[in-house]
């Protein structure tokens, strides 16, 4: 809107909403046409997308909350089914939370830089499958400081034009420009369309690395070809030195199966990144027996982390020298 001539965001927003037709967006490459919405794929996602809730988030790592919280942004479905989810109010639902356009994101991550948030978390479900939208937000996005507030008069957000001048306001310029890191929260399931789109606009990433092993993916969370594919792209945004945490949820009964397997992958061919080795595990879903949803066959998976598992994860991190410690604050 704020552009006098193509640009690069307005290149790769066409290339998303183009790829809508035959949908390449995650790893599945389901091909199907989003935009007439008579087939769904894996997501069960038409060419629209619903936003289930916005705020600042202070339960991230705190290099990403700080002081004013990560400005994160939910979207609803997600292209992997893992039996355990803890968002599956959301990422199960293809109709949870509300429609919401590019233009219409873009004032929420607007909202957000205003209000202080030290980035703009897009995550979900998973956002993958939101990739048209997401891009099409941030080309929507003012460049100036006149732009947004003409952008804040025009959408009525009194609240925040009657802070213009306030010191947390300052935040979200850099030299009068409108900045703010755009950080992807994500299975990293994705498709090398999807990848290469995301690089030029990404600043941070934070992928999940889940299962060691193709086979305890398919179990666990339904997805073929799991190992290869998230490792991929991971290792792609080593290379280019790009800011990333991997975050790896230790799962209780699954540490010679996939958390060793994935520290060794780390040690091997990135061990210079940072790792957010997680001990939150709680059964839910399919794996919690208070869960209506609740199946037998994923016994192994029905409990809480044990202290003792997530101490043994620790020490094999320690002794394969991982990047781990910073990120345990």
């Amino acid at each position: 809107a704020f552009q006098s001539s193509p640009s690069l965001l307005d290149l790769i927003s066409h290339i998303s909403q183009l790829t809508l037709s035959s949908c390449s967006f995650c790893a599945w490459n389901c091909q199907v046409n989003r935009l007439t919405g008579q087939k769904l794929g894996v997501c069960q996602l038409p060419a629209y997308s619903r936003v289930t809730s916005y705020f600042h988030h202070h339960g991230e790592e705190l290099v990403f909350r700080g002081t004013y919280g990560s400005g994160t942004i939910f979207f609803n479905s997600c292209n992997m089914r893992c039996v355990f989810c803890q968002n599956s109010d959301i990422s199960k639902d293809k109709d949870a939370g509300v429609i919401t356009t590019p233009q219409e994101l873009s004032v929420i991550i607007l909202e957000l830089a205003l209000e202080g948030c030290h980035n703009i978390n897009f995550v979900g479900g998973d956002p993958i499958v939101h990739l048209h939208t997401i891009l099409g937000a941030i080309k929507h996005l003012p460049v100036t400081r006149d732009d947004v507030i003409a952008v804040l008069s025009k959408a009525r957000i009194t609240s925040l034009m009657n802070r213009v001048s306030s010191p947390l306001f300052q935040t979200a310029f850099f030299n009068d420009f409108f900045s703010v890191p755009m950080l992807f929260n994500s299975n990293f399931y994705m498709g090398d369309l999807s990848f290469d789109l995301l690089r030029i606009v990404m600043d941070v990433w934070l992928p999940d690395l889940k299962f060691g092993n193709n086979t305890c993916a398919k179990r666990l969370a339904k997805t073929p070809r799991y190992f290869e594919t998230v490792t991929k792209f991971i290792e792609h945004v080593y290379s280019l030195q790009e800011s990333m945490v991997i975050r790896h949820l230790v799962l209780p009964n699954h540490l010679e199966c996939c958390t060793y397997p994935i520290l060794d992958w780390i040690h091997d061919h990135i061990p210079q990144a940072l790792v957010n080795i997680m001990g939150q595990y709680h059964p839910s879903y399919m794996t919690s027996p208070f869960n209506k949803e609740y199946d037998p066959k994923y016994e192994d998976v029905n409990r809480r982390l044990r202290k003792e598992e997530l101490l043994k994860a620790f020490d094999y991190a320690s002794r394969l020298d991982i990047v781990y410690q910073p990120l345990l604050l």
